[in-house]
């Protein structure tokens, strides 16, 4: 284990301590937001010109995989807040420096261009209503999708000029207070327009790596590590637990066994598909440059799957567990079911995931929906 994953293994542990208050308060709460900033782990995708960690994507999901396995919700904005950071490097370097260079800002927001852009001298003027703007309570700068003249573009604005609109009553994955975000008709200067679509202005692999295949692998590193957290429950439940009417431990029945051997198939299987899927996108980016339809398919395929394979896992779990996994207080497994499930319902590891990527193996597409 890396030393920043080690350090995200140490503040799962923090999460795992604030969950119960994060889900009951639909936000993350604060020491473990205290904990990610101050370790540096929100920056794990900023420019190292910026101060930033500039991390090889495997990292990334090292560390948003080590954190999640403490708390799904955690891990959940880690990853949103790692991932937004990739968007300094489309942005023009005096608007960078402006929302990047401090080391304890925090970035969030939404990628789906919903907003409205009026040319203002000098920039947009920006109106429109996001949802899923998850961990948006604790930003700094909040990022919104808008279509422009140019295209699509995302529109950074101090926090204090967004509005959270309270919608968060989900079922899953509450901690992460993935409230609507409002803005009404706000000047933003051509400095802090991203375009996600054109060259980056860092020469760095990262870059080159698409930024909706970055978010997609950081989704299902959060699928991953809730999995295991689930897994890990189960070990210890049924090393304890006797079931009602039987005279042998959980962990003594076949069927058990089964399940947490096929549970453990899954976790390994999606993690290796992803790391293997990272490497070759990876290696492109570093040669030449560019990623192609076939790596780009084989990112979303790779994530879209580990994302559900974790789920199936914790459908094992939950089913072995009996009882106890709908018991809030006595079992976390409960938690884990609702946020895996929830995980799965994001577009970028959605089912129509893999009717992109069937069409880019069929030559259907060039990969430009990926």
């Amino acid at each position: 284990m890396g030393e920043l994953a080690a350090t995200a293994a140490d503040i799962a542990g923090i999460a795992a301590q604030h969950a119960a208050a994060g889900e009951e308060g639909r936000r993350l709460a604060a020491p473990v937001v205290d904990a990610l900033r101050d370790a540096g782990l929100f920056r794990l995708c900023v420019p190292a010109a910026l101060g930033g960690m500039e991390v090889h994507p495997s990292v990334l999901v090292d560390c948003v995989e080590a954190v999640a396995r403490g708390d799904g919700a955690a891990g959940w904005c880690l990853m949103i807040g790692a991932t937004s950071g990739a968007a300094a490097a489309h942005l023009p370097a005096e608007g960078a420096v402006e929302v990047y260079a401090d080391p304890a800002g925090i970035t969030g927001g939404v990628f789906a261009p919903n907003g409205t852009a009026t040319p203002a001298g000098g920039g947009i003027r920006v109106s429109g209503r996001w949802a899923w703007g998850s961990g948006s309570q604790h930003c700094d700068w909040l990022m919104v999708g808008c279509l422009t003249g140019d295209g699509h573009r995302l529109a950074l604005l101090p926090a204090a000029e967004v509005e959270i609109v309270d919608t968060w009553w989900s079922m899953g994955l509450r901690g992460t207070g993935s409230h609507d975000l409002a803005v009404d008709d706000r000047f933003v200067p051509e400095r802090r327009l991203a375009d996600l679509g054109g060259p980056p202005t860092f020469d760095s692999p990262l870059y080159a790596f698409p930024v909706m295949g970055l978010l997609a692998v950081g989704v299902s590193a959060v699928a991953l590590g809730i999995a295991r957290h689930a897994l890990d429950d189960l070990v210890a439940l049924a090393g304890a637990k006797v079931p009602t009417m039987t005279a042998r431990r959980l962990a003594e029945r076949s069927a058990v066994q089964a399940d947490v051997a096929r549970t453990e198939a899954l976790l390994r299987a999606g993690r290796a598909f992803l790391d293997d899927a990272i490497g070759e996108a990876w290696d492109a980016a570093a040669g030449s440059g560019a990623i192609g339809p076939q790596e780009r398919a084989a990112l979303r395929l790779a994530a879209t799957s580990a994302a559900r394979w974790a789920a199936d896992a914790i459908d094992l779990v939950h089913g072995a567990a009996g009882g106890t996994a709908v018991q809030e207080r006595a079992s976390t497994l409960g938690r884990c079911f609702r946020d895996a499930h929830t995980v799965t319902q994001h577009i970028m590891v959605g089912a129509p995931s893999y009717d992109a990527v069937g069409r880019v193996l069929l030559g259907l597409d060039d990969g430009a929906a990926l």
